[in-house]
């Protein structure tokens, strides 16, 4: 039975490279394929928080709308992590990991994630927020998570989903999916009312 019957005619694309995002929208139990464009995930100057997801969620959206055709629904989104009014992007390298792990260790931080979905003719964007809190890690710990999970693709650098958040992450105040890298609970709302 498939509970979303009103997009059950769309060809929906994941328009993500992210093995977790796939993972997660599979979990809703809705058929879908990935497209990949190389798209430039840079950002005005000046823009802060909430703005610097949902710009990007819908840069990437119009980097492919010249491949969409009628029956086409797009999934595009953007996880930063927004710590102390910066944000923190995937790591350049070890030392750059090294130093945003030591900068989140025994502190608060935003997780924000922009979503867009769109047909050739509407479009939805939405944001979700969750606050982690982690515990003070020790440099021995961050060097052993480095070392063995090589964070290096994930903004803030690190996943909840491994090593580090079993052992680091204290407290989360919203969704842990949304921590991963896509709010399916938000998404699957957004998705049911999509012809309202």
């Amino acid at each position: 039975m498939n509970l979303l019957k009103n997009i059950a005619h769309f060809d929906i694309i994941l328009a993500s490279q992210s093995p977790r995002r796939r993972e997660l929208l599979k979990g809703l139990d809705i058929d879908f394929r990935i497209e990949i464009i190389d798209v430039d995930e840079s950002f005005p100057n000046g823009m802060m928080g909430v703005e610097i997801p949902m710009y990007l969620a819908e840069k990437k959206a119009n980097a492919y709308r010249s491949i969409m055709q009628e029956n086409s629904m797009l999934i595009t989104a953007d996880t930063i992590v927004w710590h102390e009014g910066r944000v923190l992007n995937k790591p350049v390298d070890e030392a750059d990991a090294r130093k945003m792990l030591s900068k989140l260790s025994g502190k608060t931080h935003q997780v924000i994630t922009g979503v867009c979905i769109s047909t050739l003719r509407k479009r939805r964007v939405f944001h979700v927020i969750s606050e982690v809190r982690f515990a003070r890690l020790t440099e021995t710990e961050i060097d052993y998570y480095l070392e063995n999970y090589k964070p290096y693709d994930k903004a803030g650098s690190y996943g909840v989903q491994e090593w580090i958040g079993f052992v680091g992450v204290e407290h989360i105040n919203g969704s842990y999916f949304n921590v991963m890298g896509l709010p399916v609970q938000r998404l699957y709302n957004e998705l049911k009312r999509w012809a309202e």
